[in-house]
């Protein structure tokens, strides 16, 4: 091979720790979907409409898009939910992830769904439900209310 030629690409190495790693990626992200199920579980058993889940844009992602009713058709406010779940207390208590650059985020994601949604959208807010998960027992759920 002369040295105007670059070299081909060379072979995946799998290691141990590059497996470890991903197991503990499948691990968490079936956690986070686990944790997703049981906030939207939460929001329809208090009776909202749950829009969306996942919903995603080139700024990021919102977890749960949901509508909390109101007395009247009017009075409905669009909520945006950022869900944290945590199996363990190792690394604190879930909603302790959110912090001020994810709430900005969160804001700037709020603006981006709701001008591409035609519909008016009378109240909007800001959401947080940290999920932990206790061995034998239900999930601990936590919903805040406007956390912006």
């Amino acid at each position: 091979m002369s040295p105007a030629t670059p070299p081909s690409d060379p072979a995946p190495v799998t290691t141990a720790r590059g497996a470890a790693l991903r197991g503990r990626h499948d691990r968490r992200a079936r956690l986070g979907a686990w944790g997703e199920d049981v906030a939207a579980a939460h929001l329809r058993e208090l009776g909202w409409q749950v829009l969306a889940r996942n919903w995603a844009c080139e700024l990021g992602e919102i977890d749960i898009v949901a509508i909390e009713p109101g007395p009247s058709p009017t009075s409905q406010t669009l909520v945006l939910i950022e869900v944290k779940c945590r199996s363990g207390t190792a690394f604190g208590d879930p909603l302790e992830a959110i912090t001020a650059a994810k709430i900005r985020k969160l804001r700037a994601l709020a603006v981006a769904f709701v001008t591409s949604t035609p519909e008016w959208i009378p109240r909007i807010r800001l959401d947080a439900i940290g999920i932990r998960r206790v061995a034998g027992a239900d999930p601990v759920v936590d919903h805040v209310r406007g956390i912006s």
